[in-house]
């Protein structure tokens, strides 16, 4: 079995029912995503779906926040390069490819704010439990950068093509409230539900017929592969391209410094 000590950023809590809980770690930075946390990620799902001792799998966030995307000050000092640039789309690929390769059901349990890879990370999970407060966006064209790691292809699957373009070219925050009224995510729940709920979906998956609902899923998850194979590459690629950007320090230094961004489109 393996071995989830060594992990930095994260923590993997294994239960006697079969549901294992994954919490991403840095509530000082509201879990947001470095290098390390990115390379972590990607390796984590791998070994998850390979543990024949879980059954299904709890997605959280340590502390007030999911996640809250690749880390702002990775970003201004130009540290944070998980899409390359010798390698401008692997570990972006990895990470989600991995994510979907797990046979286990996957519940998304959003305690807080997710924002771009955070939000994709909740919606390619399987169920996704938000808290009623929390808020859900593709952050990316407002950091200066392509939606690149995914958002582009699960957003309009969940929402459609009309409102996913509304969200992706704007960066704007949906409530967990609202996010549930369209589809966006699974159920919205009181803030102190949230774990509660996800734990209760996680429980009921772990109990049923495991070939039944790996192959279900599976199944299902063939035509999010099809569209990944559209998409995901050229728009990994084009977000690579706009790491290396003035608007991208911009955004960041705007960010870290609280006011809004002055793009200049290079």
């Amino acid at each position: 079995m393996p071995d989830y000590r060594d992990y930095q950023y994260l923590l993997l809590e294994k239960r006697d029912d079969g549901v294992a809980v994954l919490t991403m770690n840095r509530p000082e930075k509201r879990n947001a995503v470095n290098n390390e946390m990115h390379s972590e990620l990607e390796r984590v799902f791998r070994e998850i779906g390979d543990d024949e001792e879980i059954r299904a799998l709890v997605l959280t966030g340590a502390g007030k926040a999911f996640c809250a995307g690749g880390d702002a000050k990775s970003m201004e000092d130009g540290s944070f390069r998980p899409t390359g640039p010798a390698t401008p789309f692997r570990a972006v690929r990895t990470l989600i490819h991995n994510l979907l390769e797990v046979e286990q059901p996957i519940v998304a349990a959003v305690n807080g704010d997710a924002a771009g890879l955070g939000a994709t990370l909740a919606l390619y999970c399987d169920v996704i439990i938000a808290s009623e407060t929390a808020r859900l966006a593709d952050t990316h064209v407002r950091m200066g950068l392509v939606a690149g790691d995914g958002g582009i292809i699960i957003w309009p699957l969940l929402i459609g093509w009309a409102r996913a373009k509304e969200y992706l070219f704007t960066g704007d925050w949906i409530t967990g409230k609202e996010g549930a009224e369209i589809g966006l995510v699974t159920r919205a729940v009181p803030p102190d539900q949230v774990l509660p709920t996800a734990m209760d979906w996680a429980r009921r998956f772990a109990a049923g017929a495991p070939m039944a609902l790996r192959w279900t899923k599976y199944s299902m998850n063939k035509i999010l592969r099809d569209q990944l194979n559209v998409a995901l590459d050229v728009s990994t690629f084009l977000e690579a391209a706009t790491m290396h950007s003035e608007d991208l320090k911009e955004a960041a230094t705007a960010f870290l410094e609280k006011r809004e961004p002055k793009f200049k489109g290079r």
